[in-house]
């Protein structure tokens, strides 16, 4: 492969010779800019902070004519020119496909995404990336995301798929990855960078982005009102109350008689458009702003779960447990050990 069809990002003058570590980013019909724009800027960042590791980007298209993202054109290289369609070796460390249409593929590409899978490629899809991988029979018995509007269609497409509602999905070994699309393409690029390198790293580059914070796996997407809701004003004036009181949650029964309608009618909108009860949603919401409290701020364990609606220490802790599978004082602990290790190292 010609290496000069890769982008260096830049790293500092003076760097030492850095290992080089391709990603490949196949522009689809459709695609996000801003959804590339994350994915570049993350590994820009990663670049600064740790120059001997290098990583070099490969815009890609189908068909190596200028590509339309967001309304700009790109200049990508031809796909097949970049990759034989048969090659069996290695090309990328990362691929990711980029698509803002579900749209089917044709034979050829899903041969070539299968056969790098195979050469050991880690495979992402960025919002309808999504569906080709699935289409490739890559994300059988995984989870995947893609944007909240398409998950039921995809899930009758491929019920062999865990579609989910999250940011972004990322198996144990990280070989196969998927992101709703828009910014989400850089809390999932933080994550897998912090995977590599370690999550002292993953907390620096956050603050290299300039972001408050990355989204974390257990976060579900924040929709456009209109598509979250499903069209119904009830069930958004719900969020809205349930998101407006998490310091002192309202009873269910009090959020249906606020909002005018009985219990049962909230139950079955909360089903219909969330696939949850209103109350363990309620709950969820809670529990999410405590983890963002105990990753990122200064009070004490007991402060946070007061302030997210619950009554007592071990209240908090045993509901904490029974969501996160550790408690509040584990995810306190673990964040205090990450401060401490060295940028780099990766956690035991």
């Amino acid at each position: 492969m010609n290496s000069t069809a890769y982008s260096a990002l830049p790293v500092e003058a003076g760097a030492p010779t850095a290992a080089l570590r391709r990603c490949g980013l196949l522009v689809m019909p459709g695609a996000s800019l801003l959804a590339l724009a994350g994915v570049l800027e993350a590994l820009q960042a990663a670049n600064g902070l740790q120059p001997e590791a290098r990583y070099e980007v490969q815009l890609l298209s189908l068909d190596g004519a200028p590509a339309a993202c967001s309304g700009q054109l790109l200049s990508p290289q031809a796909w097949a020119a970049a990759l034989p369609l048969l090659a069996p070796e290695r090309a990328w460390d990362l691929l990711l496909v980029f698509s803002g249409e579900s749209l089917p593929a044709d034979a050829a590409l899903l041969l070539a995404l299968q056969t790098q899978a195979a050469s050991g490629v880690a495979l992402a899809g960025v919002d309808g990336g999504s569906a080709l991988l699935a289409e490739a029979g890559l994300l059988s018995g995984q989870r995947a995301t893609v944007k909240g509007a398409w998950i039921d269609a995809l899930q009758e497409d491929w019920p062999e798929v865990v579609w989910s509602d999250k940011v972004w999905e990322m198996n144990a070994e990280a070989s196969r990855m998927s992101c709703a699309g828009g910014s989400a393409s850089l809390d999932l690029m933080v994550a897998w960078l912090g995977r590599r390198h370690g999550e002292r790293f993953a907390q620096d580059l956050t603050l290299a982005l300039g972001l408050e914070r990355a989204r974390g796996r257990d976060e579900r997407q924040r929709r456009a009102v209109a598509e979250q809701r499903g069209g119904s004003p009830k069930l958004a004036e719900a969020l809205s109350l349930m998101e407006a009181n998490l310091a002192e949650p309202l009873p269910t029964e009090e959020v249906a008689r606020l909002v005018g309608v009985s219990r049962r009618q909230l139950e079955r909108l909360f089903k219909q458009h969330l696939d949850a009860l209103p109350s363990r949603y309620y709950l969820e919401l809670r529990l999410n702003r405590a983890r963002r409290l105990l990753q990122q701020g200064s009070q004490s364990i007991l402060q946070i779960g007061l302030s997210c609606g619950f009554s007592s220490g071990p209240h908090f802790s045993n509901a904490y447990k029974a969501h996160f599978d550790k408690t509040p004082r584990d995810e306190r602990s673990q964040r205090a050990a990450a401060w401490r290790r060295p940028a780099g190292e990766s956690p035991p």
